[in-house]
């Protein structure tokens, strides 16, 4: 897949593509139907499938005071939309004035002067231009009057372990993260929830217990609301290594503020790995992916009580990563 970071550069994309445009985050079940549609559009036409999605997410430039978390790091999200037979992504870096033109302007000066798209696929919440003005029924008549067909795809629910029917959205994952539904979030992603960071030296309390934790440096993600997790570690030399790796090995999360120990704890993101030997972890990259809650935090009286209810997070997270698919 190449990948295209400057707009002089978008005259290496190939003319009359397939093109999707938005931001992508989370690469979930929703983006993933748009995408697949998209990649069988580009088949019967026999031309590629382009992606333009935009780092930092608009909102992060345009209303700063408002950003989020996002879902998926960009090196996690080119990755899965590698996997999603996607052949050319545009990064836009520096969207700032972009963002602010007109959709008519988007349209002619963006579209048809430099991408020269045959067909654009896009959900039916798509918006762009300044202020989110224009609509995927203004772009289709626009698409009409220069020259590319526009395709509007649906939404994808996805029914939820209380058996709720939800629409995926990335705004939807982020609020099941954040209140601990990490399985439904996976629900609406089709895989488990991915956390990205450098493992970085911890109080060694964890050690000290019987069960050594590796330290995550906390990420610019959506971190999981604190709580004790069954989960699936990645561990590689580099943030692209544990975004393409696969091994998976079988561990208990503990995201919280150390309530047991006095004073004012900061938010410490850790992995205690189910394995021996797993050597030393310091520096290198760590994924960490989110297969089930296990329990809230909790104060306990003595190390004592602490350590033997970890024991049993541990069996417990063995049982349940015992049916996970890997």
């Amino acid at each position: 897949m190449r990948i295209i970071e400057e707009i002089d550069k978008l005259e290496k994309i190939e003319k009359g593509c397939v093109l999707s445009i938005g931001n992508f985050d989370g690469v979930h079940l929703g983006h993933q139907k748009i995408l697949a549609t998209a990649k069988q559009t580009a088949a019967k036409k026999k031309t590629e499938l382009s992606v333009m999605t935009f780092e930092p997410h608009p909102v992060a430039l345009l209303q700063p005071e408002k950003a989020f978390g996002v879902l998926t790091p960009l090196k996690l999200k080119e990755h899965l939309l590698a996997e999603c037979g996607v052949d050319c992504v545009i990064v836009l870096k520096d969207s700032a004035k972009l963002l602010k033109l007109s959709p008519e302007d988007f349209v002619e000066q963006f579209l048809v002067r430099n991408v020269r798209p045959s067909v654009v696929v896009e959900g039916e919440d798509f918006n762009f231009g300044t202020a989110r003005a224009g609509s995927v029924g203004m772009l289709q008549k626009l698409g009409a009057e220069k020259g590319f067909e526009v395709s509007v795809i649906g939404a994808r629910d996805v029914k939820l372990s209380s058996g709720q029917t939800v629409r995926v959205s990335s705004t939807m994952i982020r609020n099941l993260l954040e209140s601990g539904q990490v399985a439904d979030a996976a629900a609406g992603l089709g895989r488990s929830y991915r956390l990205i960071g450098q493992v970085t030296a911890g109080r060694g309390k964890g050690k000290n217990l019987g069960f050594a934790t590796a330290n995550m440096k906390k990420p610019r993600q959506i971190i999981p609301v604190e709580g004790v997790y069954a989960g699936l570690v990645e561990i590689g030399e580099s943030a692209e290594r544990v975004c393409t790796g696969n091994e998976k090995i079988p561990s208990v999360f503990s995201i919280g503020r150390a309530k047991t120990y006095s004073g004012d704890q900061p938010l410490l993101i850790e992995a205690h790995l189910l394995v021996e030997n797993v050597g030393r972890l310091y520096d290198k990259w760590m994924a960490m992916d989110f297969v089930a809650r296990i329990r809230d935090q909790q104060k306990f009286e003595t190390e004592a009580e602490l350590s033997a209810q970890i024991a049993k997070d541990c069996e417990e997270a063995k049982e349940i990563l015992a049916t996970e698919d890997r």
